[in-house]
């Protein structure tokens, strides 16, 4: 580090975002990223956008989140309009500006031990004391634990890392019993096979759902997030946007996120062939004697009740297939695998048995 650094920052330890290796032609099942390419309306509509990049993106958002507050809507039985959202470059930017504006010194962030790795991060670089609540042994959370908990709640719903869902009603348990304090949920993977919280926002106005593009929408490296909550919580996050950057998304992002809800039809067949795909996976990773949660995500997490974790990523990224394994001692016997095409399990899962009768 340099002898200019803030001493606010010297002892920040950064997220670490997935491998993206370039030094040779990887079987990537690392960072939950979709096997399937944008909806042509999206591409069609970024590249006529690409047109007029000499001109600033709208900062408002306008005509986007007219159209997502649509659908969101008619998903959710709830009337949204453009003011209960927030367009963000990815989530990670709506989780962040929620850090910043709900968290403070008397107003620590609150959210389990196993989960996105983000969050502490965030806490640590807006100077926000954090308590993580451990998870069961089963990696499952007590809503009991969450009661009262006293700061802003952050809930990955399905977790991060494990999979694992609450049902919409154990959300609503943690809502109640904190009326005085925000409850974030973050639901980066909801769309292959847990409940949406959305429908409670007509109920609480101390939520904040979060969500994305980049998952089951096919649009990682289009950066586009969005958050949902009551019109006073969206101004709030809105002037800590305008703060920093109120040209966060760009035109062609703006663009393709429009052409991805004109094919929503697309993305649902894709959310239901990954279903199919993670289903398919678990029941072989079973009779291979691979221990997984149950995970309600675009991923499985396993490990092996004989072989250690880290020894078969390293084995597996040997024979050119990457999957995600983490160093925090809960989770170290575990590897988190991106459930992607048919083909790309078959190929992942022939891979993993040559390795694991090797490492054996």
């Amino acid at each position: 580090m340099s002898r200019f650094l803030n001493s606010r920052y010297r002892d920040l330890e950064p997220y670490t975002p997935g491998e993206q290796p370039q030094d040779q032609k990887y079987l990537k099942l690392n960072t939950n990223e979709s096997p399937f390419p944008p909806a042509q309306t999206a591409q069609k509509n970024a590249a006529e956008a690409a047109k007029s990049l000499n001109l600033y993106s709208d900062p408002d958002c306008r005509v986007l989140s007219d159209a997502l507050a649509e659908r969101l809507s008619a998903d959710s039985g709830v009337k949204l309009t453009s003011e209960n959202l927030i367009i963000t470059n990815g989530s990670d930017e709506v989780l962040n500006f929620a850090f910043m504006t709900f968290c403070g010194s008397e107003k620590p962030a609150v959210f389990p031990d196993v989960t996105y790795g983000f969050y502490p991060v965030f806490a640590d670089m807006n100077g926000v004391p954090a308590r993580e609540i451990p998870l069961s042994e089963e990696f499952r959370i007590n809503t009991g634990d969450y009661i009262g908990a006293g700061g802003t709640i952050f809930i990955a719903n399905p977790n991060a890392h494990t999979g694992v869902a609450l049902t919409r009603g154990q959300i609503e348990e943690i809502l109640a019993g904190n009326p005085e304090d925000l409850v974030v949920v973050d639901e980066a993977y909801v769309d292959f096979g847990a409940e949406s919280s959305l429908p409670l926002l007509e109920k609480y106005d101390n939520l904040l759902v979060v969500q994305t593009f980049s998952k089951s929408r096919s649009l990682a490296g289009g950066r586009l997030g969005f958050g949902v909550a009551s019109k006073e919580i969206i101004t709030d996050l809105q002037t800590i946007r305008f703060s920093t950057n109120p040209y966060n998304v760009n035109s062609m992002t703006m663009a393709a996120g429009l052409g991805v809800l004109e094919e929503e039809e697309y993305t649902q067949k894709n959310c239901g062939e990954i279903i199919v795909n993670r289903r398919y996976t678990q029941e072989q990773l079973n009779a291979m004697g691979f221990e997984l949660t149950d995970s309600s995500a675009n991923f499985v997490f396993m490990k092996h009740p004989d072989v250690d974790g880290g020894r078969i990523y390293e084995e597996m990224k040997k024979r050119g297939v990457l999957i995600r394994h983490f160093t925090k001692e809960r989770i170290a016997q575990y590897n988190r695998v991106t459930i992607g095409s048919r083909e790309q399990m078959d190929k992942f899962l022939e891979v993993l048995g040559e390795a694991i009768e090797e490492l054996k």
